[in-house]
């Protein structure tokens, strides 16, 4: 006789002795059978009897033990905290948005801002769905400026696509729209090194080793220091101080007002550095470039016309990107594409450079530029104008992972920068399903939200030594104290 769990498998079409077989030589399948069995009773309303039963008898019953606290449009914003961890000798805040709920999001300040331009935001979202992602980014999104002060906004924003994703059980790219690609190809920054075998053997491990499709490079001005008769006005500039901050210094003069210029001589050191590079990796595989100094838009056209027959895959940032008729200047003068964005805040700029066609291809940081939405609309923008987008990018997995979502969801997409690739415990910072990174290329997760979970033990290892709390209550953070309409 047969027992009611075999007579409910005959009746579904399975066959009691195959499965039996299965279970003897799978013995994990018993566990998935029963659990299967115990869902396919409903709470004690068989799958016979449901066949009999009216739509309201079986839907009621089916969605007894349902609990319907959880339903997406009952989450709540109940908490930000944050932790700052480092990367190298970079600082790179990850915040974590709690809900009623239980399900949280994460998401990460861009590398080199403060935790307080996310936290400064914590009062203005309490009590709010944080699957209404776009209602909330226009709530906060006053508070956000170019490059690093937009730090904390994109934060939130990330979070709230990992919220909602999660509520949803779906990746964050399927609720930009789907996705165009299951990888996402990446580009690598290749250090200079000490000297040129160091840099050969950089280049070799990218390649060969790591298996990226697409470097990047810096051949700067910086090459040139005390070499004579390479720069001129080099003597009231220092030009090896291209990341000082200090007031009227070289790193804080806008190009244009340091009226640097590369001589004849200098332009030959430098070209025989592409050239090196391009000998080594050859043609097939793209070579980008980036940090060239502070000069003006004439020698960007000098520099430009120069490094043409070695086709680089685009020339980043010559001038400071609001520049934009300069910058048209210099693209329609050279071959090389041209690209600027990495500092850019909102789609507004982005759409004035498109519109005047001032560069080649668009190179938003999402964790500057807006958060997953705005840079996929920054990308489909530019789609309509004939002009592609790559993604800056240097941060933890957090931001990385957002990138990749909307990487896969926006389609004139080129590819993500990686700025980690040298970090032994940079993967480790973060648990998934499968590897981030295999041969240049990231794995698009098809795992709720960004599909990522923080690997506690690691991160507490990495975290900023000036600032050690990880995830600690915040309720300092919790008030408004200010009147943030700007209409009357």
């Amino acid at each position: 006789m047969q027992t009611p769990s075999e007579k409910l498998l005959n009746n579904m079409g399975i066959d009691v002795q195959e499965d039996q077989q299965e279970r003897v030589e799978n013995p994990a399948s018993d566990q998935n059978r029963r659990g299967f069995l115990k869902k396919a009773g409903l709470g004690g309303l068989s799958l016979g009897a449901m066949m009999f039963s009216s739509m309201e008898d079986t839907m009621a019953h089916s969605t007894s033990k349902v609990n319907r606290y959880s339903s997406p449009s009952d989450l709540k914003i109940t908490d930000m905290r944050y932790a700052v961890v480092m990367r190298g000798r970079g600082r790179c805040p990850i915040i974590r948005i709690d809900t009623n709920q239980g399900i949280y999001g994460l998401g990460e300040v861009r590398d080199g801002a403060t935790y307080r331009y996310a936290m400064f935001l914590k009062s203005r979202i309490l009590g709010m769905n944080p699957c209404n992602v776009e209602m909330i980014f226009k709530r906060i999104k006053q508070f956000g400026h170019h490059s690093r002060q937009a730090g904390g906004v994109c934060a939130v924003e990330m979070a709230l696509w990992d919220l909602a994703g999660k509520a949803y059980n779906v990746p964050a790219y399927q609720l930009l729209g789907g996705r165009y690609r299951d990888k996402v190809r990446l580009y690598a920054d290749t250090p200079r090194g000490r000297d040129e075998a160091e840099f050969n053997s950089f280049v070799s491990r990218r390649m060969d080793e790591q298996g990226f499709t697409f470097l990047k490079v810096d051949f700067g001005i910086e090459l040139l220091a005390g070499v004579p008769g390479t720069t001129v006005n080099s003597n009231y500039w220092d030009i090896t101080k291209q990341w000082s901050n200090e007031p009227m210094s070289y790193g804080a003069t806008e190009h244009q007002f340091t009226q640097v210029q590369i001589t004849d001589k200098g332009l030959d050191i430098m070209m025989e550095r592409i050239e090196k590079v391009r000998n080594k990796i050859g043609y097939k595989v793209p070579l980008a470039s980036d940090h060239y100094g502070h000069f003006d838009h004439n020698n960007a056209i000098r520099l430009g016309r120069a490094v043409e027959k070695y086709r680089l895959a685009w020339l980043e940032d010559l001038i400071p990107w609001r520049f934009t008729e300069q910058w048209k200047q210099i693209s329609l003068a050279i071959e090389t594409p041209t690209t600027t964005g990495e500092d850019i805040y909102l789609k507004e700029e982005f759409i004035k450079l498109c519109d005047n066609y001032a560069v080649d291809i668009v190179h938003p940081d999402l964790a500057s530029s807006g958060g997953l939405l705005e840079t996929k609309k920054i990308g489909d923008y530019a789609e309509e104008k004939g002009i592609a987008m790559a993604m800056h990018f240097a941060g933890t997995p957090v931001s990385f992972m957002a990138n990749v979502h909307c990487a896969a969801a926006t389609q004139n997409f080129m590819a993500l920068e990686h700025h980690s690739v040298d970090l032994d415990y940079w993967e480790d910072l973060v648990k998934t399903k499968h590897t981030l990174i295999d041969k240049g290329f990231a794995f698009v997760p098809d795992t709720p939200g960004l599909g990522i979970e923080l690997n506690d033990e690691v991160v507490k290892q990495h975290l900023d030594p000036e600032n050690r709390q990880y995830f600690e209550p915040t309720p300092e953070w919790d008030k408004i104290r200010s009147w943030d309409r700007l209409w009357s």
